[in-house]
């Protein structure tokens, strides 16, 4: 099934992540602060099924005007999320500074969470 972005870029039906609603709804708050201008992708045991209630929660920030380049504000957003109620750990990596080896990991099992405007 191929989930359609809404109005902000998000999903409207989000993926399932194990995660309750309400830090979904924290999530989307804070990319549509820190960061509406990238997609983000979920991936790891969250994505792929492995996942218990404490696992990470594992996201790659990626730039679409040029997959090369770092995400503005990604900094910001990871101390956010940091700092947030959010109760586990996320773990935010951009693109950019990934190997080729692991995006082709990343791409055999991902969740698209945000699309830019």
């Amino acid at each position: 099934m191929c989930w359609q972005p809404d109005y902000k870029g998000f999903l409207m039906q989000p993926p399932d992540l194990w995660l309750p609603e309400k830090y979904l709804g924290l999530l989307r708050e804070l990319i549509i602060q820190y960061v509406p201008q990238a997609e983000v992708w979920a991936y790891g045991s969250r994505v792929n099924g492995g996942a218990h209630e404490g696992s990470d929660l594992d996201l790659v920030l990626r730039n679409p005007a040029n997959l090369q380049e770092d995400v503005e504000g990604w900094m910001d957003f990871k101390e956010a999320l940091q700092a947030s109620m959010i109760p586990i750990i996320v773990d935010v990596h951009l693109w950019s500074h990934l190997p080729p080896a692991f995006h082709r990991n990343i791409e055999s099992g991902y969740k698209s969470l945000h699309y830019p405007r």
